[in-house]
């Protein structure tokens, strides 16, 4: 099949995600990709609320102090749910800023509490640094607790593209190292690792912004002397065991050359006994959810996360 966009349907919520794109010149160097990133997510970007108070902090990881940003309903009473979200952009890109406005929409619509992960980026720093920094984030909220306004025995964790292989990673070491209890996971156009002869790979593979060829270089930067396909941690996709882990929210976009990596965690999970819930966004491309604030499907789709996250927090 051809990867020409133009045979495809993509739904028109998804136009204002292409017009945010800014051609580049050919093999820009990292700190210009982290650029061109910062400014198409800001183009694409809208301010918190006043209902929501806003704080950032250091929590201690391992060898370093990990960023995070904190967002409270500043109508919360007691202790709230939490969710430790972590961002997308392929391990090398992204920060606090560029994914502001998805980490406040999580807060506003569920009335929890969302703690956004500064996760060290690659090449700089290989894996595991960035998912060392998204664990000790979550073993600080559990610690942590009443002091930052939370219920402990509320965690869920999340993210959308990197950050949802992250959380997916994350659900299966506290599950072996015995961490802290996590009530839910969503994995927002992201997968448990990469599959063979996907399909989405060649039907999606350029055209719809992310690339196949982006995409390999990614996991080159995440694993640049070669992916460790036999640590479940790292490729929770290939773990022989994926049993008791955490009610868990697949959610891909039709047109995403990672969306068929996507589906088969989710039948793995499902063939686990996990509690699984897959939701495929018809004609959507990958990054959907930045489309919510001029998109009634795209709208309708990142409720579906927070409704999915609120239930889960109870």
């Amino acid at each position: 099949m051809s990867n020409d966009a133009s045979r495809f349907q993509i739904h028109p919520d998804m136009q204002v995600l292409i017009d945010a794109r800014r051609p580049s010149h050919p093999n820009p160097t990292v700190a210009e990709q982290r650029e061109n990133w910062n400014a198409y997510a800001a183009r694409l970007s809208r301010p918190h609320p006043d209902t929501l108070e806003v704080t950032e902090r250091v929590v201690p990881g391992k060898g370093v102090e990990v960023p995070v940003r904190i967002y409270r309903p500043k109508a919360a009473q007691g202790l709230t749910g939490c969710m430790i979200y972590m961002h997308g952009g392929g391990f090398m890109l992204g920060d606090l800023d560029s994914s502001d406005s998805v980490a406040w929409g999580f807060a506003a619509e569920t009335g929890a509490t969302v703690i956004s992960v500064d996760y060290r980026l690659t090449p700089e720093n290989r894996w595991p640094a960035g998912f060392d920094d998204c664990c000790s984030v979550l073993e600080w909220a559990a610690a942590a607790g009443p002091e930052i306004g939370i219920d402990p025995d509320r965690l869920t964790i999340g993210g959308d593209s990197a950050g949802g292989r992250y959380a997916a990673c994350m659900s299966l070491k506290a599950r072996d190292a015995n961490g802290p209890k996590i009530r839910a996971q969503v994995i927002i156009y992201g997968n448990g690792g990469p599959i063979e002869n996907a399909g989405s790979m060649l039907d999606f593979g350029t055209g719809f912004g992310l690339t196949a060829a982006r995409t390999s270089d990614f996991a080159r930067k995440l694993f640049p002397e070669g992916a460790p396909k036999d640590d479940p941690v790292a490729f929770p996709i290939f773990a022989a065991d994926l049993s008791r882990l955490p009610p868990t929210l697949v959610h891909v976009a039709e047109f995403d050359p990672i969306r068929d990596a996507g589906r088969a965690y989710a039948a793995r999970l499902v063939q686990a006994g996990v509690d699984v819930t897959f939701r495929e966004a018809r004609g959507m491309i990958h990054g959907f959810m930045r489309a919510r604030f001029t998109g009634a499907q795209a709208a309708k789709e990142y409720k579906v996360i927070c409704d999915f996250l609120a239930e889960h927090m109870r």
